[in-house]
């Protein structure tokens, strides 16, 4: 009898040592105290600045619209291009020193300006050179979509573009085919772009805190990687009874391969 009941023991130990638990599979936890009174978190998002590579949609918009044409270029060698492809060719890309080359104005610098500040910046620049206040100049200056990374434990990983003006952590992983069950939600890294190099950041999906970190929202060209949690490395199985089913299949394997030995 005690060879059978430590059989089921072990059997259930490794289950429960295993699976995946439900703790780790849920988003916004309060890791800190449970409390049923409404909880009022703070984002934190400070303003992007442009790097080099980003692409810039500037439109460009008077009283007098045959006067500005030159400043809203169209992709003459892509006309029927959409998405992405219609943002390059439309677009200004930031070089390597972080100008953008505008006709006429001619090279500006943007390396670490808001989309505001340029906008503000190129008004400026074409009021003192071509137009006069009377114009009524108005520039709109805007990323060409929001395009980063996702690699991992995720549903589809790749390269994606998102048309908004900002895009937290989960839009951007929903957008991915969200996390596997198999993903570690609690390290998930985000690596980021800076003008001194690349930096690896860490974030906890489980914790509802998140939303107060600087890295809640992505950034343009950031890579995030999802690592797979220990329990898809021992190939057990995700849940208690896929896990129990291969210890079964195993142990079965096994012990019919002793009878076997035992039978020569």
């Amino acid at each position: 009898m005690k060879k059978p009941f430590g059989l089921v023991c072990l059997i259930v130990t490794l289950a429960l040592m295993s699976c995946i638990p439900n703790k780790d599979l849920v988003y916004l936890q309060n890791l800190e105290t449970a409390t049923d009174s409404t909880q009022v978190i703070t984002e934190t998002q400070k303003p992007y600045r442009i790097q080099i590579n980003d692409i810039l949609n500037i439109r460009v918009k008077a009283m007098d619209q045959e006067n500005i044409q030159i400043f809203n270029p169209v992709g003459e060698e892509k006309l029927n291009a959409s998405g992405d492809e219609r943002a390059f060719f439309d677009g200004f890309t930031v070089d390597l020193h972080g100008n953008i080359r505008i006709p006429v104005l001619g090279e500006i610098n943007v390396l670490g300006y808001t989309t505001e500040e340029i906008e503000q910046l190129i008004e400026k620049k074409l009021l003192e050179e071509e137009f006069k206040e009377t114009a009524n100049i108005f520039v709109s200056v805007k990323l060409t979509g929001l395009r980063y990374t996702v690699n991992g434990e995720v549903g589809n990983t790749g390269t994606k573009t998102l048309y908004q003006a900002r895009v937290n952590i989960f839009e951007a992983l929903a957008n991915a085919g969200d996390i596997e069950i198999t993903g570690n939600r609690k390290d998930v890294l985000i690596i980021r772009q800076y003008p001194q190099g690349q930096q690896i950041h860490h974030v906890n999906l489980l914790d509802i805190k998140v939303m107060q970190s600087p890295y809640y929202y992505i950034q343009p060209n950031d890579i995030i990687y999802v690592k797979p949690l220990k329990q898809k490395s021992w190939g057990t199985g995700t849940t208690g009874m896929q896990t129990m089913a291969t210890i079964i299949t195993a142990l079965s394997l096994v012990t019919t391969t002793l009878l076997l030995i035992d039978k020569i």
